[in-house]
């Protein structure tokens, strides 16, 4: 289905159901999203890459305007809704200060596989432990995809839009996969390494061979 959508294009990749919050400062975004406010409207966030805006982003709803200050500046909670392309970009929409697209929104094809979801889940789980950081992605069984966690896996700018371009579970779950099992071994050496530096300098208690 074609439709137009309003744009607010950003630096980085939101994904489907993700929850995100701005800060709107800009005349033409405060404008913007004042009549998604009055209209109950969606907008766009398009990726902005390499200086230009992506063929594809993702559709948000404005869920709540969490603080208005005295200069129009918003404070606002969104949320992903679905992936859209671009067919027709307008780098001003007719009367409005903020740039639009003529968009087609897309759909997914299937659902995950569970036994990679567990694969998956096993190897983000090493990836935490090796960088000895905390997990806190605890997400119900039913409800987990890998949009959920696409943030927190080591993918690059670029990456998490390829991750986006990718319309079905599937396809997302064998990227995702591969991408870790290619990415546990250069941590594991970095980490390594890193160890190796921190003893650099502290006395050692050395046995000389006999």
């Amino acid at each position: 289905m074609k439709d137009f959508l309003p744009l607010f294009p950003l630096k980085l990749v939101v994904f489907p159901e993700e929850r995100i919050n701005l800060h709107v400062f800009e005349p033409r975004y405060k404008q913007l999203i004042r009549e998604c406010e009055q209209n109950g409207t969606t907008f766009g966030v398009p990726a902005y890459i390499d200086n230009k805006i992506s063929d594809y982003g993702t559709e948000l709803e404005l869920v709540s305007i969490e603080k208005r200050y005295d200069n129009g500046e918003l404070d606002i909670k969104t949320r992903g809704v679905g992936v859209f392309k671009i067919e027709s970009f307008y780098r001003t929409t007719p009367n409005k200060l903020y740039s639009g697209a003529d968009i087609e929104r897309m759909v997914d094809q299937d659902q995950g596989d569970l036994a990679l979801y567990e694969i998956i889940r096993e190897k983000v789980d090493e990836l935490f432990v090796i960088m000895n950081l905390e997990n806190n992605l605890e997400i119900e069984h039913n409800e987990y995809k890998t949009y959920h966690i696409a943030h927190h896996v080591g993918f690059s700018l670029e990456q998490e839009y390829e991750f986006l371009c990718l319309f079905s579970e599937r396809e997302r779950q064998n990227y995702m996969l591969e991408h870790l099992i290619k990415l546990l071994p250069v941590v594991r050496e970095m980490e390594r390494l890193k160890k190796r530096a921190q003893l650099n300098g502290h006395f050692k208690n050395v046995i000389s061979p006999k």
